[in-house]
């Protein structure tokens, strides 16, 4: 498991502040945070040091794309075995459908979010793409009608035992 890095309020509310718009400049977000330009430059090159930042993405419409339907496969692939999951997540990786690879646990051990064309493109991907793989056991097709994005990442909060002080 990946070491975690300690964040002070400064850095918590940079964090914030760039989640909700990347293309922040560092005087705006100074000015936010109420400190210097460099100081936020500062930091945020830290956060990138330490892999707390790992990029900046451009996020798209899939429907302004000609990719209006949206669906979550879960896969089950048998055998289990590294030689032929990892070609497996690698072809999945690649095709232009996939938006997102889940390796899980329980019974299913992949769960792939897709955007198509239709319904039509969906039956073909299915098929022509995870179906017709020899270690492809199961798909089970789950259509997703709407999507909401979430609050910033944060750390958790600090947790407190409940015990007063005594």
């Amino acid at each position: 498991m990946a070491e975690s890095v300690v964040l002070d309020p400064v850095d918590l509310h940079l964090l914030r502040l760039l989640q909700n718009d990347a293309r922040a400049t560092y005087r705006d977000l100074a000015a936010q945070i109420g400190v210097a330009p460099s100081t936020c430059l500062d930091r945020v090159t830290r956060l990138r040091r330490a892999g707390v930042i790992l990029g900046h993405q451009l996020r798209l419409d899939p429907a302004k794309l000609g990719r209006g339907l949206e669906a979550l496969l879960s896969v089950q692939v048998r055998p289990h075995r590294r030689e032929l999951v990892g070609p497996f997540v690698e072809r999945i990786r690649a095709l232009p459908e996939s938006r997102t690879v889940f390796h899980l646990t329980g019974p299913d051990d992949y769960l792939v979010h897709v955007a198509v064309a239709d319904m039509a493109d969906l039956q073909r991907l299915v098929i022509d793409e995870f179906t017709s793989r020899r270690e492809v056991a199961r798909v089970e097709t789950r259509l997703i009608f709407q999507q909401w994005e979430c609050g910033p990442l944060l750390p958790p909060a600090p947790r407190t035992t409940g015990v007063e002080p005594g």
